[in-house]
């Protein structure tokens, strides 16, 4: 497996990256907050599935990927996407790394062969499972025992961008399963131009 060091970017150029194509954005006045899927109100939305309309930036993003776990997971023998927002970039980055790809779906399927891995079979492989983000933990732990159930070593979960809850931390931690990201809601906090109350207000919500 390999990855060229150019490949690399640091937690801030990734961070502007999102911000520049669109991927991230903040809303700081409480009044105007996100709603998430689960109910959750937040100042923040992340939608890396919009990087597939840039190729210039996908590509940066998916070198940094391929590097990242060219560094951090020399072993691994395939790249797991999560199922959907993970697929593409799971993708892009197998075929950089020369390695075999597979995506693990929510659930097996009710008709056909019923498989909740599709692709590559993993039975004895070393894995790393590739997530467009990480909030809770909830959604890559689900994948991570999708790998398992097929037979694949779980070597870590490697994402785009991470939000850095500290439940998620916890989760990881007590599942034994290692965490990557390539940015996160720290770096960028970081490179954009807040107020100190903008930042103390974005730093609680996180920490809630």
């Amino acid at each position: 497996m390999s990855a060229g060091a150019a490949g690399a970017l640091g937690r801030a150029e990734v961070a502007r990256l999102l911000v520049d194509v669109g991927a991230v954005e903040l809303r700081v006045d409480p009044a105007d907050w996100f709603t998430w899927s689960s109910g959750k109100q937040a100042p923040i939305y992340c939608d890396n599935r919009i990087l597939m309309a840039f190729p210039a930036e996908r590509a940066r993003v998916a070198d940094a990927l391929a590097a990242a776990i060219a560094r951090d997971f020399p072993e691994a023998q395939v790249i797991a996407g999560t199922a959907t927002a993970g697929i593409p970039h799971a993708a892009w980055v197998a075929e950089r790394s020369g390695l075999p790809m597979a995506y693990v779906r929510g659930a097996a399927k009710e008709h056909g062969r019923g498989r909740r891995v599709e692709g590559y079979r993993l039975d004895g492989a070393s894995v790393v499972v590739l997530e467009d983000l990480i909030s809770f933990g909830g959604g890559s732990l689900a994948a991570v025992e999708g790998v398992r159930e097929d037979g694949g070593r779980v070597l870590g979960v490697q994402a785009i961008f991470s939000y850095g809850f500290p439940e998620a931390q916890r989760r990881f931690e007590e599942s034994g399963v290692l965490a990557r990201s390539l940015s996160d809601y720290d770096a960028l906090i970081e490179i954009l131009e807040l107020t100190s109350e903008q930042t103390r207000v974005l730093l609680d919500w996180r920490g809630r």
